[in-house]
């Protein structure tokens, strides 16, 4: 896919010339695709801030280009950060990622003046810019451009950029930056006052004095100031962490995936240039990681960890408030992901509390997102849980289960729906789940399971007393073992409810479920089994519910199979219907009848026309 990409993308076919970005590149898709949990695991902003290291590690900038005093280097990555990262904020703020020679020139050439300047100007644009900007080719389709425009080689590192000047405090206000070097003056200066002051006010009198003191506000103002900037630093985070335009936009390791390998399948009638910028934040998350700031402070770039304090308090109070409100999939990934690059448990498990349910359905799970989840989850007390983990239609593998296990230790409500798991992936899943005491509701609806996985769900049933309803329905599930589970379910204290519908069952089967499904003795207790629209001749009172699940997903299941089965429940229901005299039980049949004649003209429609997304 990286081979096919790099045909059709000259950019990063450029950029991947250089043994660096070729490393960034390959290192970024081991990340995201990694399939060995017990190997040291990164983060996307460890990986970007290695890359720095390896290319401007004790690299500096000098004046005449003799280095006789400390003072007269300036480290190279700061520069870069001064002038490439001022490039990468204003083009963020303004929503662009490509730039006119003329914004280069003023980003990056500032107000030269001296030869010497302009003689460190242009080294700088020879090995440092050209090595982050190239030329872009397609400027013919651009609506923007009037003439040669410059991206960035690889177009994360504008965001990585970006962060990073934001996090260092290089977009400091007019105010701030008054404000510091006055303080920082008489800082340096407060206590040779304040000893004068001592001695002429044993002969003068101590009012003279008053206006002297007011000196000493000034550094209790740059602190008021500053603690102001760093809130504004957590307030942009969370501000462009949870964007409304962008909460419908794929999660972002899908978006990092994209930039590497292409989109491959349909592709978009009309090209956008309008791009969404959702690493921006999380990489300024996690460059509040102290193994980011170790070494960036190699690099000549201090990130103080008074400053990670008063961002982190800051940051905290706005991703609580956000989190609980309802966020799209994607949304809630990205949130767990900057969750898992800041690396910080105790915010992770502070935010964490305010998230009663964590909804990732239809986002493509890959190694890397299964670890994520985990993690985060991980950072969690063990009374913490959620009233819902929903997984469903995630493209959840076997292998990828066992990466979950710690995710699942947390829910009294697991969907899996829509996840070919197999007998191998339930295997995973059982012995995940006897961590759990408290599942509530287990949903394994169109997972592929079998007559094993029935027998062992069977067997399993005990270790979860709260148990209260298990969905197995559209499987592969035949009558003995149907039968096997509903036994089970009778034996358990709490289970009052088994869907069944969809599996492969007999006429003569889901007679004997609904018989089984009663009471051993008398006032015992009754087991509602959902196999059929109908219960012998009546109408199950669960028709609709059945009807109303296999109608939200009959689109994007097997057609063919959901065809096969609304004929069955027809057959059964017209059948039902001759069995009563009743005009009022005819019409009740009648009524239902209809309904599943929609469905199947839906269906026969949607297979003309050729088109059908289920909604789960």
């Amino acid at each position: 896919m990286l081979y096919l990409n790099l045909q059709r993308e000259s950019q990063l076919a450029t950029a991947c010339f250089l043994p660096s970005y070729c490393w960034l590149t390959c290192a970024t898709l081991h990340l995201l695709h990694f399939t060995d949990t017990k190997s040291p695991i990164r983060t996307l902003t460890g990986i970007y801030t290695s890359f720095m290291r390896l290319n401007f590690g004790g690299e500096v900038i000098t004046v005449d280009g003799n280095v006789s005093s400390q003072e007269q280097q300036n480290s190279l990555m700061l520069y870069v950060v001064r002038t490439v990262g001022k490039l990468a904020f204003d083009g963020i703020t303004n929503k662009r990622t490509s730039f006119s020679a003329e914004e280069l020139e003023q980003w990056v050439g500032g107000k030269t003046k001296t030869d010497e300047e302009l003689q460190q100007l242009a080294v700088f644009r020879t090995d440092v810019l050209d090595f982050f900007l190239v030329p872009r080719n397609d400027h013919v389709t651009d609506p923007e451009s009037g003439g040669r425009r410059y991206v960035f080689a690889v177009p994360a590192m504008q965001e990585y950029l970006a962060a990073l000047y934001v996090v260092l405090g290089e977009n400091k206000s007019v105010l701030e930056k008054l404000t510091k070097e006055v303080s920082e003056a008489l800082g340096q200066a407060s206590e040779d006052i304040t000893s004068l002051l001592s001695i002429l006010s044993k002969v003068i009198p101590f009012r003279i004095f008053a206006v002297f003191n007011l000196l000493k506000l000034f550094p209790k103002l740059f602190e008021r100031v500053s603690s102001h900037s760093k809130g504004r630093i957590a307030s942009t985070m969370a501000a462009e962490m949870f964007r409304s335009e962008d909460s419908f936009n794929e999660d972002v390791l899908d978006q990092v995936e994209q930039s590497l390998l292409g989109v491959h399948g349909p592709q978009p009638q009309e090209e956008t240039y309008t791009r969404a910028f959702e690493l921006y934040p999380i990489f300024m998350g996690g460059l509040l990681h102290y193994g980011n700031r170790r070494l960036l402070d190699q690099l000549g770039c201090s990130i103080k960890s008074h400053t990670v304090s008063q961002i982190t308090r800051a940051l905290r109070k706005h991703l609580i408030k956000e989190s609980q409100k309802k966020q799209p999939p994607e949304e809630l990934m990205d949130l767990l992901v900057l969750l898992y690059e800041f690396q910080n448990p105790r915010l992770t498990a502070e935010v964490l509390q305010s998230i009663k349910t964590i909804n990732l359905s239809t986002v493509r799970m890959t190694p890397h997102k299964c670890f994520v989840l985990s993690t985060v989850l991980s950072c969690t007390s063990s009374s913490f849980h959620l009233n819902e983990l929903n997984l469903s239609s995630c493209h959840i593998t076997p292998e990828l289960m066992q990466m979950l296990w710690p995710a699942f230790h947390h829910t009294s409500n697991l969907k899996l729906c829509d996840n070919y798991l197999t007998d191998t992936g339930i295997s995973h899943l059982l012995e995940a789940l006897s961590g759990n005491h408290s599942l509530q509701r287990l949903c394994l609806m169109h997972t592929g399971l079998g007559d094993q996985s029935a027998q062992m769900l069977a067997e399993r049933l005990g270790q979860h007393d709260m148990l209260q309803e298990l969905n197995v329905a559209y499987n592969n599930i035949g009558d003995s073992a149907a039968l096997t589970m509903v036994d089970a379910c009778r034996e358990h204290p709490s289970i009052h409810t088994v869907h069944l519908y969809l599996n492969q069952l007999t006429d003569v089967g889901k007679q004997s479920l609904y018989v089984r499904g009663g009471p051993r003795v008398k006032q015992g207790r009754r087991v509602k089994v959902l196999a059929s629209v109908t219960e012998g001749s009546d109408i199950s009172e669960d028709w609709h519910p059945i009807l109303s699940v296999i109608g939200k997903n009959s689109l994007s299941w097997d057609r063919d199979r959901v065809r096969e089965q609304l004929l069955v429940f027809l057959k059964d229901l017209e059948w039902g219907r001759k069995q009563h005299q009743s005009f009022w039980k005819k019409m009740h049949f009648r009524r239902v009848e209809s309904v599943v004649r929609q469905m199947l003209s839906l269906l026969e429609k949607s297979s003309n026309t050729g088109t059908g997304t289920g909604t789960k």
